[in-house]
C-alpha cells in the first residue's frame, strides 16, 4: 500500500509543473508596457521632464527622463500589479496628476499621456 502511494506521489510531483504551466499559453509574454507623451499646460511637448512609475505592490519607483519630443516608455511591467504614473518638471514648477494603470487593464501596450499643471 505505501509503495503504491509513493509511486502515485512521485507521478503527481513530476506532472505538477506541466499542469501548472498550461495556464499560460506557450510563448505568451506575461509583461506589459506603458508609454505616453508629457505636455505643458499649453499642450506643448515637454522634453526633460521626469516621469515616475510606482509599483503599488512593492512600492518600488522607476523613473524616466522624457525625450526631446516629450515621450516616455516603461517596459517589462507585471500584468498582475497596479502602477501609478506621474510627471514632474521642477525647472518649470509643473507636475501632472497621478494616473493609475490597473491590473484589470488587459492592454499589453498601454498609452497614458500626462499633462503638467502648476504645482499647488
Amino acid at each position: 500500500m505505501s509503495r503504491r502511494f509513493a509511486i502515485f506521489a512521485a507521478v503527481v510531483l513530476l506532472c505538477a509543473p506541466a499542469l501548472l504551466a498550461q495556464g499560460k499559453k506557450k510563448g505568451e509574454d506575461q509583461t506589459r508596457n506603458v508609454q505616453g507623451v508629457v505636455t505643458s499646460p499649453e499642450d506643448a511637448v515637454v522634453g526633460g521632464a521626469v516621469v515616475y512609475l510606482k509599483n503599488l505592490k512593492t512600492l518600488q519607483i522607476r523613473s524616466f527622463i522624457t525625450k526631446p519630443d516629450g515621450t516616455y516608455y516603461f517596459h517589462g511591467l507585471s500584468t498582475d500589479v497596479d502602477y501609478e504614473v506621474r510627471a514632474d518638471s521642477k525647472e518649470q514648477g509643473l507636475a501632472s496628476p497621478t494616473k493609475t494603470l490597473s491590473s484589470f487593464d488587459s492592454r499589453r501596450d498601454a498609452v497614458i499621456n500626462l499633462k503638467l499643471n502648476k504645482k499647488s
